[in-house]
């Protein structure tokens, strides 16, 4: 009876394969080997240890005083059965990449490590505090109001007299690249007026551009008037010059080619030293102390010499390697504060404008 159950269990279970299916033996075995797993209508049972028991345990033979001990009958031959079936072991788990702990630095390394981070933070911050330093972000352009300040409109419209042909000309050089350099309109009446305050008959004009200067000097001159204008490139004066006959000036009007520093030199040689009433310096910034010089020299006692952007927009405060024009116009702003020839006024007018009174 129980090999024909036993026959049945195993005709019952599924083909477990590979598996290894142990012979039934006649004694009943208390439990399966270490690690074997149980099989029952294709469920697979935790395997099993010494540790733990089966939930539901087999019933176990009660050995006879005197005899071998009796096999279970009935279902309990299929726990029997069902104990001696077991499954290979489990394949081992895959090997796990262990992972390296980060290496802890000891005290000295650490603070090596933080000074050098505090070090390189500090550096960066006076890197950046040179270039972007807090008083160049707050860098005034103009010391005066705003052109398109309500105060500042109803001062030019309460004192500017510009002539057609002359507020045609500012119009036109304001569109022109780096138009916006020029001469400001409250600037030329000024000189203007101390031209016509002297009675000039003579004036100077370094850097032309298109002749707004110049014109406006030219008509403060009587008919006879002269106006000696530099110029290096030819373009700028010929969109000027219809301007100059419509205000019917060209005639005193005199442009000359060449740097600037030739046509000085040329004028002292021909004698003329002395002999001019007002000078305007408005040009390279690099030779801007030589202008001044020679302009003295040519200017009469009494002569007014006038220096424009000489606050090169803020940067004459604290020059940078880089803007060579800034130095070279701070040194000049040095020179004429101790030149004992003249009498001076520095005035915030534009970019700055300086007027020095020949003594």
């Amino acid at each position: 009876m129980v090999e024909r159950r036993k026959k049945d269990i195993k005709n019952f279970l599924p083909d477990p394969g590979p598996q290894t299916v142990l012979p039934c033996q006649a004694k009943f075995q208390a439990r399966p080997p270490d690690g074997a797993r149980l099989a029952w209508a294709g469920f697979a049972v935790r395997p099993w240890s010494r540790q733990m028991e089966l939930e539901t345990a087999a019933p176990r033979a009660v050995p006879r005083q005197g005899g071998p001990a009796r096999e279970p009958k009935g279902p309990s031959a299929v726990w029997v059965a069902l104990a001696q079936v077991t499954l290979p072991p489990p394949p081992p788990p895959p090997a796990r990449t262990m992972i390296q702990p980060m290496p802890r630095l000891s005290v000295p390394a650490a603070l090596a490590l933080g000074s050098a981070a505090l070090g390189a933070a500090f550096a960066t911050g006076l890197f950046l505090g040179r270039r972007c330093s807090p008083w160049r972000s707050r860098r005034e352009k103009r010391l005066l109001p705003p052109e398109d300040s309500p105060l500042w409109q109803y001062l030019l419209s309460r004192s500017m007299r510009e002539h057609p042909a002359l507020r045609s000309l500012r119009l036109l050089t304001l569109e022109q690249p780096q138009g916006d350099s020029m001469m400001t309109c409250e600037q030329a009446q000024l000189l203007a007026n101390l031209a016509r305050l002297i009675k000039a008959k003579k004036a100077l004009d370094l850097g032309t551009f298109t002749g707004y200067s110049a014109l406006a000097l030219a008509l403060a001159l009587p008919p006879a008037g002269r106006v000696v204008t530099c110029e290096v490139n030819p373009g700028p004066p010929e969109l000027g010059r219809p301007l100059w006959r419509q205000a019917e000036e060209e005639h005193k009007i005199d442009l000359r080619l060449k740097p600037a520093l030739e046509t000085l030199d040329e004028l002292l040689a021909a004698g003329e030293a002395g002999t001019f009433d007002v000078a305007v310096v408005d040009a390279d910034k690099e030779n801007c102390t030589a202008y001044y010089e020679r302009c003295l020299q040519l200017l009469r006692p009494g002569g007014v010499l006038a220096v424009l952007s000489v606050l090169w927009e803020g940067e004459v405060l604290q020059p940078q390697p880089r803007d060579p024009d800034a130095q070279c116009v701070r040194n000049l702003n040095e020179r004429i504060l101790r030149d004992a020839r003249v009498h001076i006024s520095l005035l915030p007018l534009g970019d700055g404008l300086t007027l020095a009174f020949k003594i």
